[in-house]
């Protein structure tokens, strides 16, 4: 006799999708207040023509729109035409004439000049905190994902400039004089983002959220099969709570960003936006692996898993790949504890070192301690390499999952509006009702619990 076991969904909004859609669609609204959008939609005098549309209804069916995966505005206004059920659900009466495309894009130009988006999101974020959806004993994973954009992509240039030929020899003291200062005029010039990493160590969060570049632009990855795939559009980058899997804070780039020249904003905006909320450790894959985000992370008292990215680097004389002490025989130390007093990773002697012939000579050193304030990139804790450092680290597939989540069951990747501002608007909408669905389905769960209590 065979035996069936049912696996169970890693979609963790499971729960609120088996409710009736009209039960769906009241917990998430409920979880979300409408009254800044309101505010940007009134009028600003008592003047001129009354306002006609239900702006209420409207913002609802927008928020219907991203939950249902509707993919064009288009479809959005023929499923309130023929779904009357649908049309109630989002607060419309059934003898109201349903809007037009024309009010519904004029609705969301209000909204992308606005920005109050972000805000309603961060006050979704600030009441999951509260109820205890997130956490403090919790992880912070960041990853960033594409989109692209609705735009049309420029035609590359094909055409080849004149280079004047260099000259060959090193330059006159002068000359190379000129030529560096011509230099650092010109990087100080530079837009913020255009500079190296560690400049926005001393620039403010609201500086770095304001100045994020918006405009679409060509971006480049490598694919599984190590393989180049260019794509015209955006990035998102993403913070995840690695426990509740809620974003705690996302931002949107030109395709062509660096992933971390991302990094440093988000660590920021999280503690600006949520200065009560703590978190431990900061988890990142190679692309992350800069000295300046590891030096923002330990100047906010946090401890950074990052992969290691490998550059041109010379092989570190007594250490082994994981930087861990060698022996004499070239046997690896193994990581013992951390000390958070000193900041300090303890090493042991190595197994092999039991039965060695040196076991007893001075040449072989019993314990090793290295502070991490040394080379941030090498040491945490963790320290690398360790069964603890794996098994942290495997937290970080949160912020994949959660990339996935947005692009399957939710229109990330379907932008349908022209303009960095509005495909902004539309990236903030989309994590705004992931993250109202999330706290919906935690009060769900605890309704549940209770009831069953």
């Amino acid at each position: 006799m065979s035996t069936y076991f049912r696996q169970e969904s890693l979609f963790d909004l499971q729960e609120l999708y088996d409710l009736e859609p009209t039960q769906r669609f009241a917990s998430v609204f409920s979880s979300v207040s409408i009254a800044p959008l309101l505010g940007v939609m009134g009028k600003k005098t008592s003047f001129g023509r009354p306002v006609e549309c239900n702006y209420p209804a409207m913002i609802y069916s927008l928020m219907a729109r991203m939950m249902e995966n509707i993919v064009t505005m288009k479809d959005l206004i023929k499923r309130l035409q023929t779904d009357l059920r649908f049309k109630r659900d989002c607060g419309f009466f059934i003898s109201e004439p349903v809007p037009s495309e024309a009010s519904y894009s004029r609705m969301i130009t209000k909204i992308s000049e606005s920005g109050v988006v972000e805000t309603i999101n961060q006050d979704i974020v600030t009441t999951a905190i509260t109820e205890g959806a997130i956490t403090n004993d919790t992880n912070v994973a960041i990853d960033a994902t594409h989109i692209e954009a609705r735009d049309q992509a420029p035609k590359k240039k094909t055409e080849k400039r004149n280079q004047q030929p260099k000259k060959r020899g090193r330059k006159p003291k002068a000359e190379r004089n000129q030529w560096l200062k011509e230099k650092r005029e010109k990087e100080e010039s530079l837009p913020l983002y255009e500079k190296r990493i560690e400049a926005q160590l001393d620039v403010p969060y609201d500086t770095l959220h304001k100045e994020m570049p918006l405009t679409p632009r060509w971006g480049v990855k490598k694919n599984s099969e190590s393989q180049n795939v260019w794509w015209f559009g955006y990035k998102v980058h993403l913070a995840v709570d690695t426990n509740s899997q809620m974003i705690l804070h996302s931002m949107m780039s030109s395709g062509n960003l660096n992933d971390g020249k991302a990094a440093i904003p988000l660590l920021k905006g999280i503690n600006h936006l949520f200065p009560r909320h703590k978190w431990s450790y900061a988890m990142m894959d190679a692309g992350y692996d800069y000295e300046p985000v590891y030096k923002q992370i330990h100047a906010m008292n946090r401890y950074s898993l990052i992969a290691y990215n490998k550059r041109r680097e010379p092989e570190p004389v007594g250490f082994d790949r994981h930087f861990a002490p060698t022996c004499v025989r070239e046997h690896s130390y193994r990581y013992d504890s951390f000390d958070p007093k000193y900041k300090t990773v303890k090493y042991t002697r190595p197994k092999e070192c039991k039965d060695c012939p040196l076991a007893h000579d001075s040449l072989c050193q019993k314990v090793f301690k290295m502070k991490i304030e040394t080379h941030l990139r090498r040491y945490s804790s963790p320290a690398r390499g360790s069964k603890a450092w794996e098994t942290l680290y495997k937290q970080r597939s949160s912020v994949e999952r959660v990339n996935g989540y947005l692009k399957e069951h939710f229109p990330l990747d379907n932008i349908r509006h022209r303009t960095g501002q509005k495909a902004k608007a539309h990236v903030d909408m989309v994590t705004l009702i992931y993250n109202s669905m999330k706290l919906a389905n935690f009060r769900l769960k605890t309704k549940q619990a209770q009831t069953a209590a």
